[in-house]
């Protein structure tokens, strides 16, 4: 049987997609109302970071504990990765103790080189260019809230990052339209938008970008690995910044989003990131939940 593995939202249709997304909302009702559900009892994940991180952590751990399952947590040093031996060998080797694995790293030819000589299925936490399990989160949030988002305009304000570009992969595959408000030199990367063709555009002013929009994203300036950028970073995004002006040209009903960790008063304002309109911490937990509605669909 072939096996499937999770770099992109693109490696699943848009129909997989929705029932990812519809299954993380059963999941999230049947864990608050007390049922056991153990899929991946005697099944180990096993989740290599070479970028450190919260979220990701706690909620693939977490994940797979709820599910029956258990889950190893490798750092750079807990590897030979970190001493220089191949991907292809860690791969080979690593697959076939266990279950499956997760990847949170830089280079994102890191988890297709890792995917193309692993036995099990590869998820990837987060690359230079896609964070798609973050997207699952995102995309579930809006489902809770708002229904489906076919049809729906979403802004995203800031760095072409890989929060924008699993946006524009998301827009492709479940049919919105996404502006991409990004100062120039930041843009999101080219092969992915010209995938996306008339679903995407890159509109430089924020304010025509959020005119309307349904939901408005953002993100920090600087991500983990940029951080002697910084200064440069705050002068080319001084004007996009996601404040209640901003949210007020959006329409009336729409919700604001953040994958955390955010800056208050750089990249949004702390009134934006606390009011009403933010769905943030909805957004936070639901990593958790799509990511066991991912785990039981790949490992089960």
């Amino acid at each position: 049987m072939t096996v499937r593995h999770f770099l992109s939202l693109l490696d699943f249709s848009a129909d997989e997609l929705r029932a990812l997304i519809n299954r993380a909302i059963e999941l999230k009702r049947m864990q608050r109302e007390g049922q056991e559900h153990l899929p991946l009892k005697g099944k180990v994940l096993g989740m290599i970071f070479e970028k450190s991180s919260t979220r990701t952590r706690v909620s693939f751990e977490v994940g797979m504990i709820q599910l029956g399952g258990q889950a190893i947590f490798l750092s750079p040093r807990d590897t030979q990765l970190g001493r220089g031996e191949p991907i292809e060998d860690t791969a080979r080797v690593l697959s076939r103790m266990v279950d499956g694995i997760m990847i949170r790293t830089f280079e994102h030819e890191k988890v297709e080189r890792f995917a193309a000589y692993s036995r099990v299925p590869v998820i990837n936490g987060l690359t230079d260019l896609e964070h798609p399990c973050q997207l699952l989160a995102d995309l579930q949030t809006w489902f809770e809230h708002r229904g489906d988002i076919a049809g729906r305009t979403v802004t995203y304000v800031g760095d072409g990052n890989n929060m924008c570009n699993s946006y524009i992969n998301a827009a492709q595959r479940l049919g919105f339209t996404l502006r991409a408000a990004c100062p120039e030199g930041y843009d999101p990367d080219p092969d992915l938008l010209a995938a996306a063709g008339d679903a995407v555009s890159v509109v430089r002013d924020p304010a025509d970008a959020v005119w309307n929009a349904d939901l408005v994203v953002t993100d920090v300036w600087a991500s983990m690995g940029q951080e002697d950028e910084q200064a440069a970073r705050r002068r080319a995004f001084s004007d996009y910044v996601v404040d209640a002006a901003l949210m007020e040209l959006a329409n009336p009903d729409a919700l604001f989003m953040h994958c955390l960790p955010a800056h208050r008063e750089e990249e949004v304002s702390t009134e934006v990131l606390e009011g009403p309109q933010s769905v943030v911490w909805d957004e936070a937990e639901n990593r958790l939940h799509a990511q066991k509605a991912l785990l039981e669909f790949l490992l089960a």
